[in-house]
């Protein structure tokens, strides 16, 4: 007669009491804790002024904007940009328990914390630059801008026309109407919370419809002061989601709403140095803006400019030789005349006689080979490996934090793992 066998089955409503050893949760060399050790050297002071919990005062403790930092920095460097996936991890996955070192955190206080500091975040962006420049790490002799179209959080349905977009705000407004006159009647009907989330929504949605009314009407009024512009046969639509969002051509040949994000990257270290966002579907007019950035994160020029032939402007290639830079872009070529891109015009200035010339020649091809090396695999990286996929927040401020965040975990990330920070 065959024996029973014996299994070790699970039982699932034993109680058992377990201790926990944080540090032992990751090794010594886990990315977790080179973020840290990074954080607990930069100033986060301007993280700190808004808490109004101080020392023999009243009030429940602020959450460390170090952890905070820490959770975010960490996730998007692993291509985590969700707060409620960051908020799941803190307690399901080891480096984010470890970071939070027992302080439980949830989405509402991660994504209000991503959100909440846009001054601190640019400042954090900038002081990380500067510790890179101290140490001769960036060199900016050189540096390789290009542009990237990320699919913005707002449905291809939700852009509507002049009438129905008034419709919508007037509808809009008659549900929040409703909301209030319902809450005075009955206050103890439903949670407070729950009324409170209502009303929240509703607010939004009346204030973003107002919005898209208001984009529609200075669209229209530009369109009309505009010289040589050809008039619209149809109607302008505006986004009731995200009224600034544009709808583009995106890298697959598709058109969905978008953001144009545009990232500078110095070419010897491939640290980014300057991050810009606008709803512009071309590039032509992006040159000056990013030397403006760069100047003011790092407080210097590079010597060299690197952009594809999207970013072609005589203009804006004079107004950088003026300022002591170089721009290789390629020329385009004039098929109705047969002209010669790279030999100099009688019509030419100085600066695009110069700027033809360093296009023809060998040095000049030479380095403009850097810009595919350098900026198309560092936005290849921000969208594949730091969360920049795809936009969740809406608007254009919001939409630069973010990419300010994917920048930053990628340039403390790139820098740990060169040994430089």
């Amino acid at each position: 007669m065959d024996e029973e066998v014996r299994l070790r089955e699970p039982n699932r409503k034993q109680l058992i009491l377990q201790s926990v050893d944080y540090e032992t949760l990751i090794d010594a060399e886990h990315p977790a804790r080179a973020i840290w050790r990074v954080l607990e050297g930069l100033d986060l002071s301007r993280f700190c002024a808004p808490i109004k919990a101080r020392e023999n005062g009243p009030g429940r403790d602020a959450t460390d904007p170090r952890m905070l930092l820490g959770l975010w920095l960490y996730g998007l460097s692993e291509g985590v940009n969700s707060a409620r996936e960051i908020e799941r991890l803190s307690t399901a996955h080891s480096a984010y328990r470890w970071l939070c070192g027992g302080v439980s955190v949830n989405h509402h206080l991660l994504s209000d914390f991503r959100s909440g500091h846009r001054a601190a975040l640019d400042e954090l962006f900038s002081q990380v630059l500067g510790l890179l420049l101290d140490q001769r790490l960036i060199s900016l002799s050189r540096v390789a801008q290009d542009g990237t179209r990320v699919r913005a959080s707002a449905g291809a349905a939700s852009f509507r026309r002049k009438a129905r977009l008034k419709a919508c705000m007037a509808a809009a407004r008659h549900h929040l109407e409703l909301l209030n006159a319902e809450a005075e009647r009955d206050p103890a009907q439903g949670s407070a919370r729950q009324r409170a989330a209502e009303l929240r929504a509703a607010r939004d949605y009346e204030e973003r419809c107002q919005r898209a009314v208001a984009r529609l009407a200075e669209l229209d009024a530009h369109q009309a002061a505009a010289k040589n512009h050809p008039q619209r046969k149809s109607e302008t639509r505006i986004s009731t989601t995200d009224p600034e969002a544009r709808v583009m051509k995106m890298a697959d040949g598709g058109f969905r709403p978008a953001y144009n994000l545009q990232f500078a990257t110095d070419t010897e270290s491939r640290i980014i140095v300057g991050v810009a966002a606008n709803n512009s579907g071309t590039d032509s007019q992006q040159l000056a803006p990013m030397l403006d950035e760069i100047e003011r994160r790092t407080g210097a020029l590079p010597r060299q400019h690197l952009a594809d032939g999207g970013y072609l402007n005589f203009a804006a290639v004079e107004r950088a030789a003026a300022r002591g830079v170089e721009v290789f872009v390629p020329p385009r070529a004039n098929r109705t005349y047969h002209i010669d891109p790279l030999t100099a015009q009688p019509a030419d200035s100085a600066a695009i006689a110069a700027y033809r010339k360093r296009m023809g020649s060998a040095e000049g091809k030479r380095i403009y080979l850097e810009r595919a090396a350098t900026a198309e695999t560092v936005n290849a990286d921000l969208k594949t490996w730091r969360g920049l996929d795809r936009l969740l927040l809406r608007g254009p401020t919001k939409v630069l934090m973010l990419a300010t965040w994917s920048a930053l975990a990628y340039n403390l990330m790139r820098s740990i793992k060169m040994g430089w920070l």
